[in-house]
């Protein structure tokens, strides 16, 4: 082969490499499944959604398990990072049907989107600014990356911890909120989820 061939070559290399590397193949489509469970063998779960269907979820080995404990409006203060599933309502404000309380921020930051547990629900991971009282209830002034937003809490909006669990917890009949990927072969996998314990089951 002529060293002008030779150098064409390795440069499609180069080019091509990079390339690969920018675009890895998707791992899967992002979906949340809620509901109990119906079995677990070995690391094969088995929910019956909150739709009525069985789904078979194939657990990671390092699968993060997680709890949800009990806290108060009290115990959050400016500076903490939360979570809250909240319902856009006809005043055009957010609702907050859940409160959950983070060890620290998230690495994205913090952000809000539109989330599936009703079709006008959204999802707030933020930085607790300031927690006001009004006539009625409270509402938190939160930050994220790129913006800012507001929603009410009520005197009935569980406010909650997350608290590390374990496979022991996963018995049929416990509530479950599962966080999970469907691959293109139909298979889905989970690395992290959510378990009732002591009667708190995951309200998002």
């Amino acid at each position: 082969m002529r060293p002008l061939s030779l150098f064409i070559v390795a440069l499609t290399g180069l080019v091509a490499l990079p390339a690969l590397a920018q675009n890895p193949p998707p791992e899967g489509a992002p979906m949340r499944i809620r509901g109990s469970i119906e079995k677990i063998v070995g690391s094969d779960l088995t929910v019956k959604s909150r739709d009525g269907q069985s789904v078979s979820v194939a657990l990671a080995d390092n699968v993060a398990i997680e709890t949800l404990i009990k806290k108060s409006l009290a115990d959050v203060k400016t500076g903490d990072f939360v979570a809250s599933t909240g319902i856009k309502g006809q005043d055009g404000k957010i609702h907050a049907v859940e409160l959950r309380i983070f060890p620290k921020a998230t690495p994205d930051g913090g952000r809000q989107f539109a989330w599936d547990l009703t079709p006008d629900s959204v999802m707030t991971n933020a930085t607790v600014g300031t927690v006001s009282k009004t006539a009625d209830g409270t509402v938190l002034h939160v930050s994220f990356k790129g913006g800012e937003s507001e929603y009410s809490v009520g005197p009935e909006t569980p406010v909650l911890a997350t608290a590390p669990g374990d496979k022991s917890l996963l018995k049929p009949g416990a509530a479950v909120f599962v966080i999970a990927l469907k691959h293109d072969d139909g298979k889905i996998t989970s690395a992290r989820l959510y378990v009732e314990k002591d009667g708190i089951k995951p309200p998002m």
